[in-house]
């Protein structure tokens, strides 16, 4: 069975008009084992867990409808945009009020918060030249994340671009080594320093781009990374894989990821599902 361990169904639906009950549909038909919904705003929780509950109600199958509810989880996190970071102290109240409100609830769908995030650190988008940028502030809405995660004892997806050292200093202020490096796109130096403080990798369509000058660094990190600790993702709608590379993602493209990976790897696919579902129940829980 399949895993997503990073998607976005609300921009899926709302920005790229998917139809969100046959593609929740068709992620049951394949057996999807784990699919976690991710937060990027401090109060988009309930709006995209209402996203989901709309699709699954025109789920006509009840065993299609049973499967999904069993699959599908969520997180809820702060990205590090700009607006967030100007803000951050008031909005990582927000988000922890609706994460613990959504804990409590009696809808079970909103039960299921798997993770905080993503969040972390951008330099591609936030970078030094950018009039006024507060990079202290930047980490602090990081680590103001951690703490929450830490306190409620839950997972951490990590959302980490052009700024390995100053993600790894979040993690040690924080000393909080639970979670997953989102859409890894690192060296292998720095894969061997996650993994040694206890993290997980994430892989998603955009290992399938790589070009030939850059495909025996990619081979090392594949095939490096130990297999408690792999994961995949498609972070759909975005980052489709190879052959649909510039159009919208959807999950039930992460099959082509795994048979990507399971063949750097020298595995079959099947065995990467295996392994990667109980990868996923461990460190989400579910």
């Amino acid at each position: 069975m399949f895993s997503d361990t990073h998607f976005h169904f609300r921009s899926m639906v709302k920005d790229h008009a998917f139809d969100g009950s046959a593609e929740l549909s068709k992620m049951a038909l394949n057996d999807v084992s784990f699919a976690l919904d991710i937060g990027t705003e401090c109060d988009d929780l309930g709006e995209r867990i209402l996203c989901v509950e709309s699709a699954l109600n025109n789920i006509r199958e009840p065993e299609l409808k049973e499967k999904v509810q069993k699959f599908i989880h969520f997180s809820a996190g702060i990205w590090p945009s700009r607006q967030a970071i100007l803000a951050a102290e008031e909005q990582v109240k927000i988000l922890e009020t609706n994460i613990l409100e959504a804990l409590s609830s009696e809808d079970p769908l909103f039960k299921k918060i798997s993770a905080v995030g993503e969040c972390g650190l951008d330099h591609h988008w936030n970078r030094e030249e950018a009039e006024g940028f507060d990079f202290a502030a930047e980490k602090e809405l990081f680590e103001m994340q951690l703490d929450i995660a830490k306190r409620l004892s839950l997972p951490v997806v990590v959302h980490s671009r052009d700024a390995f050292e100053q993600t790894v200093d979040c993690i040690k202020n924080s000393n909080y080594d639970r979670g997953v490096i989102h859409c890894y796109s690192y060296d292998l130096k720095a894969a061997k320093v996650f993994v040694g403080r206890g993290w997980y990798i994430a892989l998603g369509g955009g290992v399938t781009y790589a070009k030939k000058a850059k495909m025996s660094e990619l081979v090392d990190i594949v095939r490096y990374i130990p297999e408690d600790r792999l994961l995949l993702e498609t972070d759909a709608p975005y980052l489709a894989p190879v052959p649909f590379r510039g159009k919208p993602n959807t999950p039930n493209f992460i099959n082509l990821t795994y048979d990507f990976i399971a063949g750097i790897r020298g595995v079959k696919t099947e065995y990467l599902c295996d392994l990667v579902d109980n990868n996923c129940r461990a460190l989400f829980k579910n």
